[in-house]
């Protein structure tokens, strides 16, 4: 991956996300923070064979937005956080022109809500 330019690999990392199945299981990765979710689990809350999930999983890893570890028997998944930094600061690094406080209400407008 670093050793692609950073709009090849931003192209790769937005074809990963571009698939309803790996959009919704990258931000339930994201939103399960650094604890993560075991592959079986993440399948089951999505509703998808655990084959095909694997499929999905491996996609989102080769595009530098998830992160495996092996526990065991189990293979536990995280959003990579560096992966989507450096995907969102690829997006917005030219934002606005010179004109940064166009952008500056963005963060505040991504509310860190559990209960959403």
């Amino acid at each position: 991956m670093d050793d692609l330019t950073p709009q090849v690999w931003a192209v790769d990392a937005l074809g990963a996300l571009a698939h309803e199945t790996r959009l919704s299981v990258f931000r339930m990765l994201v939103k399960a923070g650094p604890d993560g979710h075991v592959a079986g689990a993440i399948a089951e809350m999505a509703g998808v064979p655990p084959s095909t999930m694997s499929h999905h999983l491996a996609t989102l890893e080769r595009a530098g937005l998830v992160q495996s570890e092996r526990e065991s028997r189990l293979i536990r998944y995280r959003a990579d956080y560096s992966g989507m930094r450096r995907l969102l600061t690829f997006l917005m690094q030219d934002c606005c022109q010179g004109a940064p406080e166009m952008c500056s209400d963005l963060v505040a407008e991504v509310q860190c809500d559990p209960a959403r």
